[in-house]
């Protein structure tokens, strides 16, 4: 059964679920550079020119390292899988893990609707029908 919530129940789970949020952001942004240090280690092992490393260089790995670096990747998708069920279990949508977008259930005059958040936002300001996405979102002062 979904959990509805109320804007101020909404708005007191933000702390836990920022940083939840803040975490799954963190992990993917180590998975993507272990990976892009991978695929560099291989473009090298097969004499391809190197990828061109970002504003972060990317230093990639001897071939003994790789089997660590996979062990690696391994336990931060594991990390990010336990963050999204963290997530689920509060009936809380995650939408993009980079922005940390993120849906309430919630209902306004009994039709279900989305309380919309993402980081970098103080407090639950925004909703949407279900079948609009980030685009629809309107403030909650226009609900009605």
């Amino acid at each position: 059964m979904t959990r509805f919530y109320d804007i101020d129940e909404a708005n007191e789970a933000l702390p836990e679920v920022e940083r939840i949020l803040l975490d799954l952001r963190d992990q993917r942004a180590e998975l993507i550079r272990l990976r892009d240090a991978v695929l560099q280690a291989k473009s090298q092992e097969r004499g391809r020119p190197p990828l061109s490393p970002g504003a972060d260089e990317v230093v990639a790995p001897v071939a003994g390292d790789t089997r660590r670096i996979r062990l690696r990747m391994q336990g931060l998708i594991d990390q990010m899988q336990a963050g999204v069920t963290r997530l689920v279990e509060r009936d809380v949508t995650l939408r993009e893990i980079e922005t940390g977008l993120i849906d309430f259930p919630a209902l306004a005059s009994g039709r279900p609707i989305w309380l919309c958040w993402r980081l970098g936002e103080a407090d639950i300001e925004w909703w949407h029908e279900h079948d609009d996405g980030f685009t629809g979102r309107r403030r909650l002062s226009d609900l009605t």
